[in-house]
C-alpha cells in the first residue's frame, strides 16, 4: 500500500472506524507528536485517542486536502469538521502533518495545527480555502 493510500484509509477510519480499525494503520510502537498535546505512544493508544476526539466533537470527520509522498515519508494538509457540543455550531480545524512509514504502516506523525477553544475554525490566516478547492 502506498503512503498516500494508507493515509486516506487511516483518515477514513478516524472518521468512522473503531479504535482497532484506526490502530491497524500503525506500527505497534508508533508515536504522534502534536503542537497542542503531549505525544501519544503506541497503536492502541492512538486508536483510542481518535475515537475520543471524534466523540468529543459530535462525529468529527477528517479529510486529506493534499498529499506529497516520497519513499517512506509523506506530508499532508488536512481538514477536520465537527460540531461544537456547547452551541451546536459546525466548525473546521485545518493543519499539516509529516509522516514516517515502516513496512507500509505509519510509524510517526508530526502534527502542526492550532487549537483555540474560543475560535474553533482554524487555518492559515488570509488563505482562501474556498477558492483553492475549485
Amino acid at each position: 500500500m502506498t503512503p498516500h493510500d494508507r493515509i486516506i484509509q487511516y483518515f477514513a477510519m478516524c472518521s468512522k472506524g473503531t479504535a482497532l480499525d484506526i490502530a491497524s494503520h500503525f506500527t505497534v510502537d508508533a508515536v504522534i507528536f502534536d503542537t497542542n498535546v503531549r505525544p501519544i505512544h503506541g497503536a492502541e493508544a492512538i486508536g483510542a485517542m481518535w475515537v475520543k476526539v471524534r466523540e468529543r466533537w459530535d462525529g468529527a470527520r477528517w479529510s486529506v486536502d493534499s498529499c506529497i509522498a516520497d519513499g517512506a515519508n509523506a506530508a499532508i494538509e488536512w481538514s477536520m469538521t465537527g460540531t461544537d457540543p456547547k452551541n451546536n455550531e459546525p466548525f473546521t480545524f485545518r493543519g499539516s502533518e509529516h509522516y514516517r512509514f515502516a513496512d507500509s504502516l505509519i510509524d510517526e506523525i508530526r502534527q502542526y495545527w492550532t487549537f483555540d477553544p474560543t475560535e474553533l475554525d482554524t487555518g492559515l490566516i488570509g488563505y482562501d480555502y474556498e477558492e483553492s478547492a475549485s
